[in-house]
């Protein structure tokens, strides 16, 4: 077959997505308001690992993703990325990986929109929400809508996604600002000083935020497995991550400090202290905001949908690419004939988180946190390998490749080396940190059984495939 007969035998997915469409999808992709709770529950020194994290893995992450996605604006990013760098057994893991990771994330993160759903309909104290009754047609409910405007096309489902992006930056905003007006008119909730902003680096168990906020941190890269979709990729997506960047590091930081500001930190609830800090702030403006918390629990609920959207579309991206590869049945590489979109993809990515989120409430005793921890942590580990190969292939690719593209900075291989080995050595040490049970688990044997070993069996149903598919 000709070169030319093998590209057009390719299908051609269209270029819709220009700036705008990108940098928001990059804020619904990383930011979500959850990481504010989970971090200020932890007390102060949370803001100190963002500001941490935020240098040596977000940095790091901004600067590989750019500078890949400018020399290599291909379809399926980080996935094309590894199998160019490492070949296709990496590729296949890398993306495996990436694609398998997500069947975990939409059951967590819709777990969560549910729970902040009892708020719009007041009913947030009532024990709805440890109800699995109400949580798992809610949660199917959010999914299957995310999937139906995906299918569609990235011309509706962007703006799903487009749309989650301001109901989850707006909240945020909100919250900043009522901190802002309490630090102003009264003392903090919680002490603030420079020894309760030091991390305690002696109790591991205390550490294991330091994972949560990494894998908050992570996202940026998803909008390059879109390469093919979007209008002039390589000047588009380097620009879309420095504009987007900065305002995803603020939200956290300042949304963290505000947080712990109108809330002690002993109170924080893991799932829903955004929405108790919007209620201690809107009590101190007065009885005329009494409905901004309702309201931002909307805004909340639309932007984790939007969110499922953006993590709907990019992964599927990359099984559509592994399907063309053929080491995922072909029907992979089917694109709908009516909207353009890999709809087998993802089809089956729902049906799977759909069977995955099933599976997570059985058994006596389970309660939504539960489930929802170790659904994280089992979830960090998986996803964190495709980071390793991020990084793994931005240095290879400057040794090799030391011009600089247009969009990127830092020229010179010293530069990258640097910039890789940070993202990768706190990519490992987040891993290792997932690992460690937090202070209060009562079987602590357990909980890495489920964790690890929920890990290790995701990769090892994906070297199963990859033998198939090499067969």
């Amino acid at each position: 077959m000709s070169a030319a007969a093998a590209e057009s035998a390719h299908p051609v997915l269209p270029r819709a997505l220009g700036l705008r469409d990108m940098v928001l999808f990059n804020i619904v992709a990383v930011v979500s308001l959850r990481w504010f709770a989970t971090a200020a529950a932890a007390g102060p020194s949370a803001i100190t690992l963002w500001i941490l994290a935020g240098l040596f893995f977000f940095v790091p992450q901004g600067l590989a993703v750019s500078d890949l996605s400018a020399r290599y604006p291909d379809e399926g990013g980080i996935y094309a990325w590894t199998k160019r760098a490492f070949g296709e057994g990496h590729g296949f893991l890398c993306g495996w990986c990436y694609w398998v990771n997500n069947i975990l994330y939409y059951p967590n993160l819709l777990m969560s929109t549910a729970v902040i759903g009892t708020y719009v309909i007041g009913r947030g104290e009532t024990g709805l929400a440890d109800n699995w009754t109400y949580v798992l047609p809610a949660t199917l409910i959010a999914l299957w809508l995310a999937v139906a405007l995906n299918i569609v096309g990235v011309r509706t489902g962007r703006w799903l996604q487009n749309l989650g992006a301001f109901g989850t930056y707006l909240p945020g905003v909100l919250i900043v600002s009522l901190g802002v007006y309490a630090a102003l008119t009264r003392p903090s909730a919680t002490p603030m000083n420079a020894s309760t902003l030091l991390p305690d680096l002696s109790d591991l168990s205390k550490l294991n935020l330091w994972a949560s906020i990494a894998f908050a941190f992570a996202g940026l890269e998803l909008c390059a497995v879109l390469g093919a979709e979007v209008k002039e990729p390589r000047r588009t997506l380097p620009r879309s991550i420095l504009l987007a960047a900065p305002l995803i590091a603020f939200i956290y930081i300042a949304g963290t400090a505000a947080v712990l500001w109108l809330v002690p930190t002993s109170e924080v609830n893991i799932v829903s202290g955004f929405l108790q800090a919007l209620a201690a702030g809107t009590r101190e403006i007065g009885w005329g905001a009494a409905w901004l918390p309702a309201a931002a629990a909307a805004f909340y609920v639309v932007g984790n949908v939007g969110g499922v959207g953006a993590w709907l579309t990019g992964p599927a991206r990359v099984a559509f690419v592994i399907g063309l590869d053929r080491y995922f049945p072909p029907a992979f590489g089917r694109v709908h004939p009516r909207w353009q979109t890999p709809y087998i993809a993802i089809l089956t990515q729902a049906v799977l988180a759909t069977v995955f989120l099933l599976l997570s409430v059985l058994g006596r005793g389970t309660t939504v946190e539960r489930a929802y921890l170790v659904i994280l942590d089992t979830m960090l580990l998986v996803y964190f390998i495709p980071y390793i190969y991020l990084f793994a292939c931005y240095m290879v690719v400057r040794l090799r490749e030391p011009v600089v593209p247009a969009g990127s900075v830092l020229a010179g291989r010293p530069a990258g080396i640097a910039i890789g080995l940070c993202g990768l050595s706190l990519t490992l040490f987040a891993m290792l940190i997932a690992t460690v049970p937090p202070s209060d688990t009562a079987e602590p044997w357990l909980f890495r059984l489920k964790v690890i070993g929920g890990a290790a069996f995701c990769v090892a149903i994906g070297g199963v495939i990859y033998w198939r598919g090499r067969r």
